[in-house]
């Protein structure tokens, strides 16, 4: 399963935006171009599976905040919308998910004035003849094709801060809408690890088989003891440590209640310095090390800006394992560094994508309207 392309109208600085999507997506820019709103529109189109979508745009500020600010022609309604085509490879199928929120209405109809509303939902799967709408939502109704292949309405009216996809995948009754709804919620993203005293990364936790990184890396000690006493197997893991660290070797031993971790340095070979000694570099290239060469790796892996606090000579070593990854899992990659951006390129024989600001709007450099690059010759 590839995410194929993605759409955001209205959202920030996305004015409207489509763009087709590979297995590496490497994005640079400089400050303001918008490139963490391209990352955040992939988190809003996840909270929506989660359930979490009005809740994610009211932790960013509300739906004032959210919304393009550039201005409406009179006749077109302030929408913010998000749109994802997702291809199965194996079958063929191709899933479409849309979703459009906006304000209250006046007079104030349910809901709160800051309040992201969902006012239309849609859900497609193309067989190859022809899409088939699987859901579709407007307002709080929603219809959806039911076991004999039409059409019904569904009995529950949604809350406007409610998706119907996390309803009805959640329902158990629908196969297509809960498949998509697994997908989406399986994408990770990873961005600004904490690295102070209470960080998740510097303290044990409880010993349960971890196949990925949670998104705070709150189990990262246990993604560790996963792959070397579950799959016994660290050779990739053993290799990026020591490439970072010059030398250095990761020390996990086996967990009872609680599953741990440390650092041997080359210069200190007997001792173990515990996750609450390391440097904030270190211990956030560990976690992007647990991110990407965990057990069981996410179809879709998002790292904004994954250079931060990591030293220049551990970035091509954080390059080595995206490259890795990228042999079971979408990238996408949003960072600051050219450094880095040369390094993946290389190493995935990728471009980098610049991101611009063209009338205000965030774009891609070289970018045509209907989201394919211009002239991108290999690597």
């Amino acid at each position: 399963m590839y995410l194929r392309t993605i759409t955001a109208e209205n959202y920030r600085s996305l004015r409207s935006i489509r763009m087709d999507l590979g297995s590496v997506n490497l994005f640079v820019g400089a400050n303001g171009a918008g490139k963490s709103n391209l990352y955040r529109a992939l988190q809003l189109i996840k909270s929506a599976a989660d359930g979490r979508f009005s809740q994610a745009i009211a932790e960013e500020g509300g739906i004032y905040s959210s919304v393009w600010s550039g201005g409406f022609a009179k006749h077109k309604k302030a929408r913010i919308v998000f749109d994802a085509e997702i291809v199965d490879e194996e079958t063929g199928l191709v899933y479409r998910y849309r979703i459009e929120t906006g304000f209250r209405p006046a007079p104030p109809a349910a809901g709160f004035s800051h309040e992201a509303q969902i006012k239309q939902e849609e859900m497609h799967v193309d067989t190859g003849r022809r899409p088939h709408v699987m859901m579709r939502r407007k307002g709080g109704h929603i219809s959806v094709r039911d076991e004999t292949g039409r059409m019904a309405d569904y009995p529950e009216q949604a809350l406007t801060s409610e998706t119907a996809l996390f309803m009805l995948g959640d329902a158990g009754r629908y196969p297509e809408i809960s498949t998509l709804r697994h997908i989406i919620s399986q994408w990770r993203f990873y961005h600004g690890f904490r690295s102070d005293a209470g960080s998740p990364l510097r303290n044990p936790c409880l010993a349960i088989t971890a196949p990925m990184l949670d998104e705070d890396g709150g189990n990262i000690a246990a993604v560790f003891a996963t792959l070397a006493h579950t799959r016994q197997d660290t050779v990739d893991l053993d290799r990026a440590v020591h490439d970072a660290f010059d030398g250095a070797v990761l020390s996990v031993p086996e967990p009872e209640e609680y599953a741990r971790f440390g650092l041997v340095l080359p210069e200190f070979p007997n001792r173990v310095f515990q996750p609450r000694e390391l440097s904030d570099g270190q211990i956030r290239f560990l976690a992007l090390a647990a991110a990407l060469l965990s057990y069981r790796r996410p179809r879709f892996i998002a790292l904004n800006e994954p250079e931060a606090s990591l030293h220049p000579d551990m970035l091509p070593a954080l390059a080595d394992m995206i490259a890795s990854a990228s042999a079971d899992s979408q990238i996408w990659v949003v960072t600051h560094s050219q450094a880095l951006a040369d390094a993946i390129s290389q190493r995935c024989g990728v471009r980098a994508r610049t991101v611009i600001r063209k009338n205000g709007a965030t774009w891609i450099e070289g970018m045509t309207l209907t989201g394919e690059m211009r002239d991108e010759d290999p690597v």
